[in-house]
């Protein structure tokens, strides 16, 4: 069965077809079940199949659809990674011991999806704990990248980007705390949106057992994934806004619009690798060509500003108070022996590596020191984008690379350019905008001459999303975007 004419559409295009009767949300339904089923022994993108529910709400679609209904997502099939709550079906988080866990209740976005017309057709694999660039766990095994199945299809919503690339239908949800939603799309040359802070409520987004309750999880946001700019727009508009049982009433979060709509406005800082963490020649390849075409496009674009954050500095902040949340799911032996450790460290010693030991075992005194320091960094932010209205820079310092499962992760390294550093150490181009709770756009920039994606992120204002997710759109519209993996495009 060969692939349909509507398998690598976008979103936008396959609900114009609805609206025009040229396909039913059923037939989509089944192109994207088809799809999996043909091609999915071989990526193990999709570890939890809902495929009789996923048709049976394509047809509720279609009758709705019939009878006058709209919605935003009316019949376009989709994913959802793992670790989302949707009642019916397990959530494990990889967690072996969780492997029975059966979900209750929708978590509120699915809800949120399932009230838009969108029809879910199963779940994306994730690394144990959501705490990897990689997706493999002892329940559903690992995920592959699309463009070369030794490599990493990146993580922790490594089993989404897979499934998009792959043509698994046009959207996906994910997650984002150390670049779970830009990372994977990086790697496999798809889109993804890690929204401000606080913008998308994540109840029900929630490791089993615990309760799905409204969470306060630092760092952490949950949103879209895509084949296409546009479509990051479509379902996070379906998505955000507070929790009801927060705010007392549901409502939508009036975001203001973008700063402007054509690419010669905008005010553009780029930024191609930094000492903290270099990037390989594939990247900063597809970097320069991304900044040779702004620049031709009449986009005022600076390689330098004495505006932007000590990146050092901030990657540091970072590494503390990423792993103090971690910290805090410490067994009492596993927290006292990374005490011991810490105590050892100099007190010149400020690596990555170091910091990250410290924040496992931050005090509450040292958070409430270092969360002073990220309200100077918002403040830093806020200055810089008075003079530019987004920062373009990396997300991975290479393209996919191979898979390695060894553990510790701390003892794992990456080649850049022939040069050894430290895995962990990859959490700094996340980083840049985690931390400060920014906006952050993912975009592939085309693919590097060993058929890997590459791609960049675009950084906006604190609340302003629909900055950076017009700059994308833009991008893609005058200078292409997503790529079909050659192994996976029948």
């Amino acid at each position: 069965m060969a692939k349909s004419q509507w398998s690598f559409c976008s979103a936008t295009e396959l609900s114009a077809a609805l609206a025009a009767k040229k396909v039913s949300a059923a037939e989509l339904a089944q192109d994207a079940i088809g799809r999996i089923e043909r091609h999915d022994g071989r990526i193990n993108a999709v570890c939890v199949r809902d495929f009789d529910r996923g048709l049976e709400a394509a047809r509720a679609a279609d009758a709705a659809r019939a009878s006058g209904a709209t919605g935003a997502l009316l019949g376009i099939p989709m994913t959802v990674k793992e670790s989302y709550n949707v009642a019916g079906l397990p959530t494990t988080w990889g967690f072996p011991a969780q492997k029975d866990f059966v979900a209750k209740e929708d978590a509120l976005s699915i809800t949120r999806v399932k009230d838009a017309g969108g029809v879910i057709l199963g779940k994306t694999n994730v690394p144990i704990g959501l705490g990897d660039w990689q997706s493999y766990n002892e329940i559903y095994g690992t995920t592959n990248n699309p463009y070369d199945l030794g490599r990493t299809p990146g993580g922790s919503s490594g089993g989404s980007s897979a499934a998009l690339a792959a043509g698994y239908g046009p959207l996906s949800l994910g997650s984002d705390i150390g670049g779970s939603l830009r990372v994977p799309a990086f790697h496999c040359g798809v889109y993804a949106h890690k929204p401000t802070y606080a913008l998308v409520a994540n109840r029900g987004h929630t490791p089993p057992p615990l309760p799905p309750l409204p969470p306060s999880r630092d760092l952490s946001v949950i949103g879209p994934m895509a084949r296409s700019a546009a479509d990051l727009s479509l379902l996070l508009d379906v998505i955000a806004g507070p929790d009801p049982l927060e705010a007392g009433t549901a409502y939508r979060l009036a975001l203001p619009p973008p700063r402007h709509g054509d690419l010669k406005n905008f005010r553009v800082l780029l930024i191609d690798t930094d000492p903290v963490l270099p990037t390989d020649k594939d990247v900063r390849a597809g970097i320069e060509k991304l900044a040779a075409s702004l620049g031709k496009a009449g986009v005022k674009v600076a390689r330098n500003s004495p505006l932007l954050p000590d990146f050092a500095a901030s990657s540091r902040l970072y590494m503390r108070m990423l792993m103090a949340l971690f910290g805090t799911a410490f067994t009492p032996e596993a927290y006292a022996d990374a005490t011991a450790t810490a105590s050892k460290l100099a007190s010149d010693d400020i690596s990555l590596k170091a910091e990250r030991l410290r924040g496992l075992v931050l005090s509450h005194r040292d958070w409430l020191v270092a969360d002073g320091a990220r309200a100077g960094l918002r403040a830093r932010w806020r200055e810089l984008f008075k003079t530019f209205d987004a920062v373009i820079c990396p997300l991975m310092p290479t393209p996919a690379y191979p898979q390695d499962h060894s553990e510790p992760q701390e003892a794992r390294h990456i080649a850049i350019d022939g040069k050894d550093y430290l895995y962990s150490d990859q959490l700094a181009w996340p980083g840049i905008a985690t931390l400060p709770g920014l906006p952050a756009t993912a975009i592939p920039t085309g693919l590097s001459p060993q058929g890997l994606p590459t791609g960049v992120q675009i950084v906006g204002p604190f609340l302003e999303d629909r900055t950076p997710l017009k700059l994308a759109e833009l991008i893609e519209r005058e200078f292409g975007g997503f790529t079909p993996p050659p192994m996976f495009d029948d």
